[in-house]
């Protein structure tokens, strides 16, 4: 039998990510999927179960000898708490140990309000969570938070958002020292929301591009199968790119919430929706109130939706000709008024983009809805809580 390159350097942490993506396994099956001799699978089976983190599972099937003992990932271990922030509004979640939501609720906050308020709110969701589900927090072995700016991956910390007054550089991890005993993972909200819609819905697509087309105008990416977040955190943020628009727009390069004219984000963000329709004579007050309308078939509002989608379309096109992705998603509230945004996009795309990189595009609507960043982000929270060097450290402690 020829030995598995996990075989090389497989530890305990290697082990357990068999465990984590397969209902139940064998010993046999362990040593078939790494290459490992038997003594070395016992060794780390051993150590995986005196940290609990595998626990038995039944027996096998009957070899002709006795049924073959089986093991599984101990996900009920403890919990995982994520926030998934937006503009007005987050959804929190309790998970367990694969990421998997158990209990969730949302409610409207202010993101403008500042990292304490939204912060205090998050946690007393989390607190109310942990309540309901006959837990504490010394259960928690990790906390995900996504919000909706740019965001140094590395320390957590949103930098110089357009959005988030009163959050540049903020130590968000830091806010919940003391709060829970337990790594606290900070990431833009797109980047989750990529992940939410790669591993649930196109799990076998290894180019992914995710469009939040909110409040908001972002991007996040798939490449390789795993997230691409540029050198500095920074990738994707195609809302800010300044066009020259004039042939859709038929206007003067409008001002961005970012301080720069003619982003991407000031002629099709939800927001500058709602301005160009009260500017029309339009009465609506959110994006919420502009959705609504365009769904009527308002002339003028659906004229406004479908001139979003070719300014959109433009930045994606661009984006779809350097990439090349397989599937291009788009997500936020926007994407509920999928006929008339769709439309101007894949105009723009298709005109623009090279035809390669379209000859197989796919361009779709969210799968998810609005709990593609929650459950990206209880995602990318299990994968970092459980990376082998993580989980070496975790049963060296016992």
């Amino acid at each position: 039998m020829t030995a598995s390159p996990l075989a090389v350097a497989a530890g305990p942490g290697d082990v357990l990510q068999l465990f984590r993506t397969q209902p139940t396994l064998t010993r046999a099956d362990v040593m078939a999927q790494t290459g490992l001799s038997r003594s070395t699978v016992n060794q780390r089976l051993d150590a995986l179960l005196s940290a609990a983190l595998v626990v038995p599972s039944g027996e096998g099937a009957p070899t002709g000898g006795r049924p073959a003992s089986r093991f599984a990932f101990n996900s009920d271990r403890g919990v995982l708490l994520v926030a998934d922030i937006g503009a007005t509004g987050m959804r929190i979640a309790l998970c367990n140990l694969r990421g998997e939501v158990r209990h969730e609720r949302d409610q409207d906050i202010d993101v403008a309000d500042g990292p304490s308020p939204v912060l205090t709110a998050v946690d007393v969701a989390f607190r109310a969570l942990l309540a309901s589900a006959g837990c504490d927090p010394a259960d928690v072995h990790g906390i995900g938070i996504d919000v909706p700016g740019p965001v140094d991956f590395d320390s957590g910390q949103v930098v110089s958002p357009p959005i988030m007054s009163g959050w540049d550089r903020y130590d968000i991890p830091a806010w919940f020292t003391g709060r829970y005993d337990c790594p606290v993972l900070v990431d833009k909200d797109v980047n989750a929301m990529a992940v939410g819609e790669h591993r649930s819905v196109h799990p076998h697509v290894r180019q992914l591009l995710m469009i939040k087309a909110g409040t908001g105008i972002g991007a996040g990416m798939i490449i390789d199968g795993g997230v691409y977040r540029g050198a500095d955190g920074a990738a994707g943020d195609i809302g800010h790119i300044q066009l020259s628009v004039s042939d859709l727009s038929g206007t003067d390069a409008p001002v961005c919430r970012c301080g720069n004219a003619g982003c991407v984000e000031a002629y099709a963000g939800g927001w500058a929706l709602v301005r160009d329709l009260n500017s029309a004579g339009r009465s609506v007050r959110t994006v919420s109130d502009a959705v609504a309308l365009i769904r009527t078939g308002d002339v003028t509002a659906v004229r406004l939706a479908r001139r979003a989608g070719r300014i959109l379309g433009h930045a994606i096109a661009d984006s779809v000709s350097l990439l090349n992705p397989s599937v291009v998603v788009v997500g936020g509230q926007l994407a509920g008024i999928e006929e008339q945004l769709f439309a101007g996009i894949r105009e723009m795309v298709y005109r623009r983009s090279l035809p390669l990189a379209t000859r197989k595009l796919t361009i779709v609507a969210t799968t998810l809805g609005p709990r593609s960043g929650l459950v990206g982000m209880a995602l990318l929270l299990a994968d970092s809580i459980f990376a082998a060097p993580r989980v070496e450290t975790l049963i060296a402690r016992q």
